[in-house]
């Protein structure tokens, strides 16, 4: 999750803010992407490696971005992973384990973004609940 998801406004609860790809190949994988649907990639260091945030044209807005599963990525699954807002992220991690599902992970903070968890919802599914 980038600063470019800011905005002047409080993003609506239930909306979707943000997705990444979270996989063992960062690199590999954004080549893939930028070859096969032409994504622009633009690179972004976290501790000792480089994940990517990938945009339609360089210099536009970001659609997604692409990470290493290293830390602070190394508990989250492999795959394209939705970020969904909500509007208490307490709330929802004890609603969603009172329904069935699992807190994947502990809560991180995603700087002015807030705070988000890792979900896993009782098919098997996976998402990130962030705070609005």
């Amino acid at each position: 999750m980038n600063d470019s998801l800011k905005s002047a406004s409080k993003p609506m609860p239930g909306t979707i803010g943000w997705i990444d790809l979270t996989t063992e190949n960062a690199d590999q994988i954004k080549d893939f992407y930028q070859s096969t649907v032409g994504w622009s990639a633009e690179s972004v260091p976290v501790k000792n490696h480089k994940d990517y945030i990938v945009s339609v044209e360089k210099g536009q807005e970001p659609v997604a971005g692409i990470c290493h599963r290293l830390a602070p990525n190394a508990e989250m699954p492999s795959g394209w992973m939705i970020y969904i807002h909500v509007e208490s992220l307490k709330q929802s991690l004890e609603t969603c384990v009172k329904l069935g599902g699992a807190q994947v992970g502990e809560i991180r903070n995603a700087g002015d973004s807030g705070e988000f968890c890792v979900i896993r919802d009782p098919a098997g599914s996976h998402c990130v609940l962030i705070e609005s």
